[in-house]
């Protein structure tokens, strides 16, 4: 939340803010700049591994390890002792892993090699060269690790060729070449396409050359930069003021095993509650408890699906975390009760801060004192900030103790039917400081299990302290309802947060360019294993127009997460602002995510299995779809496209304010309209033969061009898919009425999924869920479509299926399971359909 503009009412203080930008961005530590450079020399010392290998120089020890045939770790440090093996983002089990390696050593390197990779290490000055099993070089070292007092830097060649993506929430370009950033969590309000750091810092990219893919994470969570290519030509570096070397190179080939192997290292997102995928309304702040229920009975009166109601910082007494303002909300119990009647599940932000109040009865400061959970400085007192409720103390929560009873403070809450909680201002944001944070000298007490107990500066733990605080809420949750899951939302975060929180964007703003930047920033979290992020959809600073907010309504339908937010002092934002017209368009974008819930959902669960993300770059699907094998996104006139699942492709225009006509790219032939059944014929389709439609030798990818218009947004589906379909409800605790609808596109490598539970517990662990599986195929002039049989125990809400079939001509009857049904045409929809009753044993359809 919004720090800068409480600070710029009584301060000139955007001076400040860039002063203190370009001096971090660039500055060497003081304890730096006296130290001489340290670089590796002639290896002296080796010593085989069964797993990798060690080199020493004498002065420098390298490790390099294999985890899996397709993970490697390196590991640098400076005498001979490896430091402890701790991390807060690699998972204890990845790490302690190991694959047995064949020792590939010769007079000029020692290495060896998995059954996928080929390490080698330069005996001459310890440099890594990492390549394929045939001996395709996928990443080398532009120079050894480099040691400046406690600094170091890595330093990577860049192939001319090679795109690089992930690093969180950084704005710009989805690629990230020719950029440079620095990861240290900050509150930045109102942020800009230039604006550096932001909130979260995740220290992982992905490389993209050729068609090859490769991860890298720097696992350090010390303030860090990385820069690739802007400093220094052809040169990729990335390192920290302090702290281990200490990185994973995750190998793909395909971009998709290489998430895949990020999530096997740091953990996947968790299967959210279904209700949480819903259409969420807030603002800072609806208040008072009578404008609460005014927003929720608007919805509902004027059928605009939604799930969730967000109470912001006002429904605290005097912005207290963990109290309620009873003058405001006098009977707030009741009031969560009569929402949870209406289907609507509150969210209530719990900031980290804790008033400052001894012997004033505020329970989270006396019960944090009682049990030492606050930080301190260096001289052994408690840390004071000015947040939100004034002087304000801050958990410890590195310390396990402390997140339990972090944790244990949502107990209340929990009893009154709070739904959801938004970890906010995690950054840490501190109001006043110079620094926007705790002072990097103030102490943390590292008491936690696979660590060794120490203590720590801030300095160290700054980017994992959001994180901390989000995994102390989550697994609080979990103690107090074990059997439910959590719903946790939060602003800051390090690699691996993924495990604990969903996360958005931050203070935007209400401006096209903010919309427009939506898109690739959350492509880049996704790849950085944020699946379930968004963005606050209208903007958080400022006012949208109607035509603004109807635009960004129609695009966040289509995005993982969908919730409306805006700062106070704004104009109301909610879907009926504007009058009937913008607000019927909202309304039918929002009933489409709630009828694609099947897909959505099905998606969701795949993620949590395989860390793929929900919304997707082209290229993570169709890495080969150019001929040179480049990523298709990172060409100006696709970069605005995305992917919701793998089957979905949403192309808004480039700049969504423009009234020009713009051309849509297809990664491949023979996509469908979404909202029209028409199979699309392209530009190229209409022209095979011209001369004009080839470049370089090669055809160009399939585009059409579209004319903009407010009440539509061009939406896709690949061909081949079986897309699942629920009839509209207004919130996903609302049961279905009516057939489950199977959307049939017919073309190559036909299939569907579905997925199915209470969405809620995890009792799908235990089986409690329903998986179906789809497919289709021409044969023999027919379409045989199958249905397969329900899997799993959780009983279906549908009891008959209707199949709709697109994109096949001609059909004349349909034979379900050797009988003929009758066949419904529907020439408008492009489709021909038919209702079966589904028996949960599968059903075999034949369109003649």
């Amino acid at each position: 939340m919004h720090m800068l503009k409480a600070l710029s009412a009584k301060h000139s203080f955007a001076p400040v803010l860039i002063l203190f930008f370009v001096v971090n961005l660039f500055a060497i530590p003081a304890e730096s700049r006296s130290e001489s450079v340290a670089v590796a020399g002639q290896a002296t010392s080796i010593r085989e591994l069964p797993n990798g290998v060690e080199v020493s120089d004498g002065a420098l020890k390298m490790q390099v390890t294999a985890l899996r045939d397709d993970v490697i770790r390196v590991r640098v440090v400076r005498g001979q002792q490896l430091p402890e093996d701790a991390s807060w983002a690699a998972l204890p089990e990845a790490r302690r892993s190991l694959v047995a390696v064949t020792a590939a050593n010769d007079s000029g390197f020692v290495g060896f090699r998995t059954k996928l990779l080929y390490v080698r290490v330069d005996r001459s000055n310890l440099a890594l060269t990492v390549l394929d099993a045939k001996g395709n070089v996928l990443q080398k070292d532009a120079r050894p690790v480099e040691f400046r007092g406690e600094s170091f830097k890595i330093s990577k060649a860049m192939p001319s060729e090679e795109h690089y993506f992930g690093l969180g929430d950084k704005v710009g370009p989805l690629d990230r070449r020719g950029q440079g950033f620095t990861l240290w969590n900050t509150d930045s309000y109102q942020w800009q396409e230039s604006t550096d750091p932001l909130y979260k810092s995740i220290p992982f990219y992905m490389s993209f050359c050729s068609g090859q893919a490769l991860g890298v994470l720097l696992d350090n969570t010390w303030r860090s930069r990385f820069d690739f290519g802007r400093s220094e030509a052809g040169t990729l570096s990335m390192g920290a003021v302090n702290g281990s070397v200490d990185y994973y190179v995750i190998y793909g080939p395909s971009p998709k095993q290489v998430l895949a192997g990020y999530a096997w290292l740091t953990g996947p997102t968790p299967l959210p509650p279904l209700w949480s995928l819903g259409f969420q309304q807030s603002r800072y702040s609806y208040t008072p408890q009578s404008r609460v229920l005014e927003v929720a009975a608007r919805l509902r009166a004027d059928k605009i699906p939604a799930d969730a109601i967000y109470l912001d910082i006002d429904y605290q007494l005097k912005n207290r975390p963990f109290t309620i303002d009873r003058e405001r909300f006098p009977e707030f119990e009741a009031m969560v009760g009569k929402l949870k009647a209406e289907n609507f599940h509150v969210v209530a932000i719990t900031d980290l801060h804790i008033a400052n109040l001894p012997n004033q009865n505020y329970a989270p400061y006396d019960s944090g004192t009682q049990g030492d959970h606050f930080v301190k400085n260096p001289d052994g007192t408690v840390y004071s900030g000015k947040v939100w409720p004034g002087p304000s103390v801050f958990p410890e929560f590195t310390q396990k103790k402390t997140r339990e009873w972090w944790g244990g403070l949502y107990r209340s809450f929990e009893s009154m039917g709070i739904e959801g909680y938004w970890n906010d201002m995690n950054e840490p944001s501190v109001f006043g400081s110079p620094t926007l944070t705790m002072p990097e000298n103030v102490q943390h007490r590292i008491d936690e299990p696979g660590f060794a107990a120490r203590t720590a500066s801030h300095a160290e733990i700054h980017n994992v302290y959001g994180m901390e605080n989000s995994r102390a809420t989550y697994e609080g949750l979990l103690k107090i309802a074990p059997n439910v899951r959590p719903f946790v939302l939060t602003r800051a975060s390090y690699a691996g947060g993924q495990r604990y929180a969903a996360t958005w964007t931050g203070d935007n703003s209400s401006t096209w360019n903010h919309l427009r930047m939506t898109t690739p920033t959350l492509k880049n979290l996704g790849l950085s294993g944020f699946a379930l992020s968004g963005a606050d959809v209208g903007g958080y600073a400022g006012t949208p127009s109607a035509e603004l907010l109807t635009k960004w309504l129609e695009i966040a339908a289509f995005q993982p997460i969908d919730r409306d937010h805006t700062e106070k002092g704004s104009g109301d934002q909610e879907p009926w602002v504007g009058g009937v017209e913008q607000e019927a368009i909202r309304r039918r974008f929002i009933e489409e995510r709630y009828r694609l819930l099947p897909y959505l959902y099905t998606t969701a669960e795949e993620t949590s299995r395989t860390g793929l993300p929900i919304l997707r770059p082209l290229f993570l699907e169709f890495p080969d779809a150019e001929p040179d094998r480049h990523p298709i996104d990172v060409d100006r006139t696709v970069s605005a496209e995305f992917l919701l699942g793998g089957n979905l492709l949403v192309a808004p225009p480039l700049y969504p304010e423009e009234l020009d006509a713009y051309s849509v790219t297809f990664p491949s032939t023979g996509w469908y309209d979404y909202w029209s059944g028409a199979q699309i014929r392209t530009a190229q389709e209409n022209s095979a033969a011209n001369p004009e439609d080839v470049v370089n030798g090669a055809p160009t990818l399939p585009t059409i061009m579209v004319h903009p218009e407010l009440a539509a947004l061009p939406v896709y589906v690949r061909p081949g898919t079986i897309l699942p379909i629920e009839p509209l409800v207004q919130s996903t605790d609302e049961k279905p009425e009516g057939p489950l609808t199977l959307r049939v596109y017919v073309g190559p490598d036909c299939h569907g999924q579905l997925y199915q539970d209470d969405g809620k517990s995890f009792a799908y662990r235990d089986g409690a869920s329903l998986r179906m599986e789809f497919g289709c195929e021409v044969k023999d002039g027919q379409l045989h479509v199958h249905v397969g049989p329900h899997q799993g125990t959780y009983p279906a809400w549908w009891n008959s299926i209707q199949v709709e079939v697109f994109g096949w001509a001609g059909a004349n009857s349909v034979i379900v399971d050797g009988k003929p049904l009758p066949l419904s045409v529907q020439p408008d929809a492009h489709s021909w359909a038919v209702t079966v009753p589904d028996s949960g044993k599968g059903t075999d359809l034949v369109w003649n």
